[in-house]
Order: structure tokens, then C-alpha cells, then sequence
């Protein structure tokens, strides 16, 4: 839910107006591996110093168990940049992220149809 502040950042008919290689500084790779079905929650410990606005909304997003591709799909980023923010949190020790176990087979399409189903019902 985009928040009051961010009214001149978003655009109804173009989304985001700000890049997604600015949001992830110009990086193109986490440093933490992260696959789309890893499961990542907030420890409760805070990075120090400011956290950037969406680092702090990927936060957020992360107060129960949730797979990073919700975080993508809630923050409306590619899920490349994404991984790249929650990365910078588990470096922090802002989050923990557990790899997914071997039901989440990039090959299962009985899980991945699961797993749609489940976002387009929530968003």
C-alpha cells in the first residue's frame, strides 16, 4: 500500500517512477543466494544507522514467515532487485532467510500453480 509520501514516486497508469537499478544502487546480484521460494522473517533486530525506504518496507513486509516472491509482488519489483534489498537485510541481521526445501523444485508446477494461486488470490 503506497504510503502518503510516496505520492510523487508512483503513477496509476505507469506504477513506479523510479528505476529499479536505483533502488538496488546499480547492483545486479545479492550477496545472499536467495531463491524466489526461500522463506525470509524479520528477527527484530534493526541495521544500524537509517534504513532506505524500501529496504524498510521489505522489512516490514517480513514481521511473519513470507517467500521472497510475495515481498517482489507486494513492493511491485523484480524479483532480481528484490532479493538484492532482502539480501542487504540479512546482511544487517534485520532478517533471516531459509532456503527452500526440496517440495519447491523449480520443476514441480504442482507447487509453483499452488503458489500463483495463492498471490492472485491476495493481491
Amino acid at each position: 500500500m503506497p504510503r502518503a509520501d510516496d505520492e510523487h514516486w508512483l503513477d496509476d497508469a505507469a506504477g513506479r517512477l523510479v528505476r529499479p537499478y536505483t533502488v538496488s544502487n546499480g547492483r545486479t546480484q545479492p550477496s545472499t543466494r536467495l531463491e524466489l521460494l526461500s522463506m525470509v522473517m524479520a528477527t527484530g533486530r534493526l541495521p544500524h544507522g537509517q534504513l532506505e525506504p524500501d529496504h524498510a518496507e521489505a522489512l516490514g513486509l517480513c514481521g511473519s514467515p513470507t517467500t521472497v516472491a510475495e515481498v517482489a509482488a507486494r513492493l511491485r519489483l523484480p524479483a532480481v532487485v528484490t532479493k538484492i534489498l532482502l539480501s542487504d537485510l540479512v546482511d544487517a541481521g534485520a532478517i533471516d532467510a531459509r532456503s527452500p526445501g526440496p517440495a519447491a523444485e523449480p520443476t514441480n508446477t504442482a507447487v509453483l500453480e499452488t503458489i500463483l494461486n495463492a498471490l492472485q488470490r491476495r493481491l
